[in-house]
């Protein structure tokens, strides 16, 4: 099959040339950009029927039906108390902000204690994400500026607000990740191939496949598919990787066929006739892992495997198509000025260490378990974190506006729990039931600085006085600070508080989330209130943490049994499957010790970040077993032409140790790169520890560990297949 497709590449190389480059602007004037549909909310992605969702559907009574998304204004006077001009201009721009495209509705929250600062709750209609979301927050950043008193500063913060700035942000570093990505890569080819074309060569597949790949995954969002800032950045690594190796396996093969004596057009059909299941058998390990995903109930998950199964797919199409067309254009010229004249092949520096590693496997073998499990011992105390939304980047206007909310309101309004209680009639008709709910809360060792209608804003009210002020219907600043706790409707009521187990978004806080729904339980049985949630960084990080970690569960024997299949198939062994997933099994295990010991253990944070274990497994199981299965498929090809399965794993590994070394020091480098630029703990930490793993498997799975195991097992490995029956040691 493989060499009807090469042939067919080659034959037809200029129309397979320009089919692929106009791919590029069709898909690209035609399809949604990638960026327009990420979403950054960590839990919009949860389960509908996950409490951290039925809470957000509660909190709704705060926000107008038109509401997709809030903001929040913060106008802070550095003078000291608010002036008549100063809210006469903040009432000018509220007015002004209420009429901006996609604004729903903007609502006074009130004057903080100080009489320093104030309040408004921006209601938006328009998406929470994407160029439209930037658009409508700069149209509103547009005008708070306008004639504004000296000494009044206006800052837009909240959830969307902090969502684009986090974007822009994430975007500078998807950037810097790309640029940098592609020029390490180069560099690396130069030193690998010492030829001037090679590197764009091989880079050229993965380079356009990432342009067409973008677009089409964006528009797979219309079928369902969900993407995330980890989506995009992981599409580009991926892609520039990955794609790089396959690049990598048919160069380096069609360079040894050039050696060999063949022709360019012969070498390049000889070539991918014999990697050619190699590289659609590594890409199928990683596809069917990443759509085994879809089996998740995180929709994170389940949105990132397919979204990256696709792009991948389309470079796999690349490299079976475009690459080999590339190569029968330009010949020779692509290993310019290097030598590719007919010789007889070497046995280089890989070769020489495979003879030294299959002479003592044994030994090979116990420095394995001892390197492994002193690296495993670091998932000791293992821990997650990094649940919630993305922060607001420091030095931008929202991260300023939360400052000025942290300065000047009640601290449980600066990134607060909402305790949500919802009533079957308006809680106007029984105000004694609020304060009894308020008192239990306040008085709960769960929750501290709990805030409410009855001390909003640092005014203390009674339950008279309350009424009063509704009744009246005053716009006075009590009444706005109060509609915010208790909605239009009177029939839900929300309390901002702290946890008393540590701060907002800590490990401790998160984790007493059990404990502070209980609480909240409790409470609300006694006053009658329907239904209750709890809502906020802590509880969105329980929920997501415990959704993550089922998933991990639940699919890890999934993929593991996909890859076994493949690796049988691809083998035509029940035998070398079970080492080689074993191998790659535990170089994950070393590698989540690394990361423990490194960021946790050395580097005192508060865990690693939630989606780390699944991006490591999925990474270090699938394309782990890219490496496998070149290696592998070269041993069991020379096992057929040499005279001993010796001989065999000296040459397969001495031909392949150059191209297993390089893809392997490529696709680390892009992992490192993401981690150097990704701007943020929870890139650097899937960066760094992925870069690891790859170099693990790399240089001592691959080329020492795997040779000394088919050593051991000699004709076993090959078990029942014709191959066992005939090999001679």
């Amino acid at each position: 099959m493989f060499e009807k497709i090469a042939r067919f590449s080659v034959r037809f190389r200029w129309l397979v040339i320009i089919v692929w480059i106009a791919a590029i602007p069709i898909v690209t004037a035609n399809f949604p950009s990638i960026t327009d549909v990420s979403k950054n909310d960590n839990s919009s992605f949860l389960p509908k029927d996950s409490p951290t969702t039925q809470a957000g559907k509660l909190e709704t009574a705060f926000q107008s039906d038109k509401t997709a998304s809030t903001a929040a204004i913060v106008a802070v006077s550095s003078r000291g108390p608010l002036t008549a001009d100063d809210n006469v201009a903040i009432d000018r721009i509220a007015a002004a902000v209420s009429h901006v495209t996609y604004v729903t509705s903007v609502q006074n929250q009130g004057v903080s204690a100080d009489g320093q600062a104030r309040q408004l709750l921006v209601g938006v209609g328009g998406a929470a994400f994407g160029d439209q979301a930037t658009s409508i927050v700069q149209e509103i950043r547009a005008q708070l500026n306008k004639d504004v008193p000296p000494g009044l500063s206006l800052h837009l913060t909240g959830d969307m607000a902090s969502g684009v700035d986090a974007e822009s942000a994430n975007q500078k570093g998807r950037n810097s990740t790309e640029t940098y990505t592609i020029i390490m890569i180069i560099i690396l080819l130069l030193l690998v191939f010492r030829a001037l074309l090679a590197p764009l060569v091989t880079l050229l597949p993965a380079a356009l496949v990432l342009a067409i790949s973008q677009p089409v995954v964006a528009e797979s969002t219309k079928i369902g598919v969900e993407v995330s800032f980890i989506t995009q950045i992981l599409l580009i690594v991926l892609i520039l990787g990955a794609g790089t190796d396959y690049g990598l396996f048919l160069v380096f093969r069609v360079r040894e066929e050039l050696r060999r004596g063949l022709e360019p057009k012969e070498a390049v059909i000889k070539a991918l006739s014999r990697v050619g299941e190699s590289i659609t058998f590594s890409a199928a390990t990683v596809i069917a892992a990443l759509v085994s995903l879809l089996l998740a109930t995180f929709g994170m998950y389940k949105g990132l495997g397919p979204a990256l199964a696709i792009a991948l797919a389309i470079m796999l199409l690349a490299a079976l198509t475009f690459l080999p067309a590339l190569l029968s254009i330009l010949g020779r010229a692509v290993f310019w000025p290097s030598k590719t004249r007919a010789r007889e092949p070497k046995i280089g520096l890989w070769g020489r260490v495979a003879d030294r590693v299959i002479q003592k496997p044994k030994l090979m073998l116990i420095a394995g378990v001892i390197i492994f499990g002193g690296l495993s011992l670091g998932i000791i105390g293992y821990k997650t974190t990094g649940f919630g939304n993305q922060a607001a980047p420091a030095g931008s206007d929202s991260a300023q506006g939360q400052q000025a909310i942290a300065a000047h309101f009640p601290a449980a309004n600066n990134n607060p729990d909402l305790l949500i209680l919802q009533f079957n009639q308006p809680i106007w008709n029984n105000l004694s039931a609020l304060q009894k709910a308020q008192t239990g809360l306040s008085s709960s060792k769960s929750f501290k600085d709990v805030t409410g209608p009855f001390n909003a804003n640092g005014f203390q009210l009674t339950p008279a006085t309350l009424q009063q002020i509704h009744a009246s219907s005053t716009d006075n600043p009590a009444a706005q600070a109060i509609s915010q706790f208790i909605s239009a409707d009177g029939k839900t009521v929300q309390f901002y508080s702290l946890p008393s187990a540590g701060p907002s978004g800590s490990q401790a806080a998160t984790e007493s989330t059990p404990t502070m729904r209980a609480e909240l339980q409790k409470v609300a049985q006694s006053v009658g209130a329907v239904q209750n949630q709890v809502y906020g960084i802590d509880s969105v990080g329980y929920d997501v943490s415990h959704t993550a970690n089922n998933d991990l569960k639940r699919i890890v024997p999934i993929v593991l049994l996909i890859i076994a299949l493949l690796l049988a198939v691809l083998l035509r062994s029940l035998v070398a499957p079970w080492y080689l997933i074993a191998t790659v099994g535990f170089s994950y295990l070393a590698t989540m010790g690394f990361a423990m010991i490194v960021f946790v253990h050395l580097g005192h944070q508060d865990g690693l970040n939630f989606i780390l274990p699944f991006l490591m497994f999925i990474f270090s199981m699938a394309l782990g077993e890219d490496y496998n299965i070149l290696v592998m498929s070269r041993i069991r090809e020379e096992s057929h032409k040499e005279k001993t399965l010796f001989a065999a794993v000296t040459k397969a590994v001495g031909v392949t140790g150059t191209t297993v070394t390089s893809a392997g020091l490529i696709l680390a480098g892009t992992f490192t790169i993401l981690g150097l630029v990704g701007g943020n703990q929870q890139v650097e930490q899937i960066g760094y520890s992925i870069a690891f793993g790859i170099m693990l498997d790399t240089f001592f799975v691959r080329t020492l560990l795997v040779p000394s195991i088919v050593t051991l097992l000699g004709r076993y490995n090959w078990w029942p297949s014709k191959l066992y029956y005939e090999s001679k040691g």
